[in-house]
């Protein structure tokens, strides 16, 4: 019964809103091991600030490079004229991806745990894989806004087939950049495709109807949340300017069974193949 309403709501909507998926004690091991990641990490390596309203990192082979690897991006206003950070490193880095659920322990034991592969085979992916993993900051004051899109464009497979996880390791409200979304938007056509020419992209436009920017709404979710996104379905986030970060950590997951479009942007190593759980 639980399983069949899971399935009609994520039909009919387009997404579930699932509290308490997460134990808040799992949500503290993930944002201690991030902890002990951004320590190690040294800020003067590289500087690639990610955008959704530029996307100049996309032009970065740091960025580029990053499907089979973990690496950190920062917010946008990081840094000063003279390109400095303003404030730490950890209060500057937008968000670490793209393959820590095959990299490192912590996250990958949590990634392919039993409930959550029990729930996204609900779904419907026959051979579930996941493609990546980010680990999101929104930091307070500087958080990015993410503006609307369609995870399909980026994540493309024939037939369409990417799902999104995104689990709150904090509180997400209004005020600190929750997310929202357009009920029933994936019923829409996928709008454009952002294709990867060797180390150069570009967004094209598929279907011109504007992505909607009206009528979407939050999706607060308290710490533990877990919430599960159809590949066609518009929705962003705000900026934050709260004094309250907002922890979260995504996969995106894809059926084995479709074909992983070759120009999409984020691509593997053949030494590295994806995996499901």
């Amino acid at each position: 019964m639980v399983a069949a309403s899971h399935r009609e709501r994520f039909e009919r909507d387009g997404f579930l809103v699932l509290p308490g998926f997460v134990p808040r004690a799992e949500c503290a091991a993930l944002r201690a091991r991030m902890a002990e990641l951004v320590a190690a990490f040294d800020p003067g390596e590289v500087r690639t600030i990610f955008s959704t309203t530029r996307h100049s990192h996309a032009q970065d082979r740091y960025f580029l490079g990053s499907g089979d690897r973990i690496r950190f991006f920062f917010e946008e206003e990081a840094f000063d004229d003279q390109g400095r950070l303003r404030q730490s490193k950890e209060r500057s880095i937008n968000k670490v991806g793209h393959a820590l659920h095959d990299l490192d322990p912590v996250f990958e034991r949590f990634s392919r745990q039993p409930a959550l592969e029990e729930l996204v085979l609900e779904l419907g992916p026959a051979e579930p894989l996941l493609l990546q993993s980010m680990y999101i900051f929104k930091q307070p004051r500087i958080g990015g806004e993410v503006v609307c899109h369609q995870d399909a464009a980026f994540l493309y497979t024939e037939p369409l087939s990417v799902i999104g996880l995104w689990f709150a390791l904090e509180d997400a409200t209004i005020k600190n950049g929750c997310m929202y979304a357009a009920p029933g938007g994936h019923f829409g056509p996928l709008r454009a495709r952002f294709l990867r020419h060797g180390e150069r992209t570009e967004m094209v436009t598929l279907e011109p109807t504007p992505l909607p920017s009206n009528g979407l709404v939050p999706l607060e979710a308290p710490e533990g949340t877990l919430i599960v996104l159809h590949g066609l379905l518009p929705h962003r986030s705000g900026p934050n300017r709260s004094a309250r970060s907002r922890h979260a950590y995504t996969l995106h997951v894809i059926d084995g069974q479709a074909r992983y479009s070759p120009d999409n942007w984020l691509q593997r190593a053949p030494e590295m193949p994806l995996r499901g759980f």
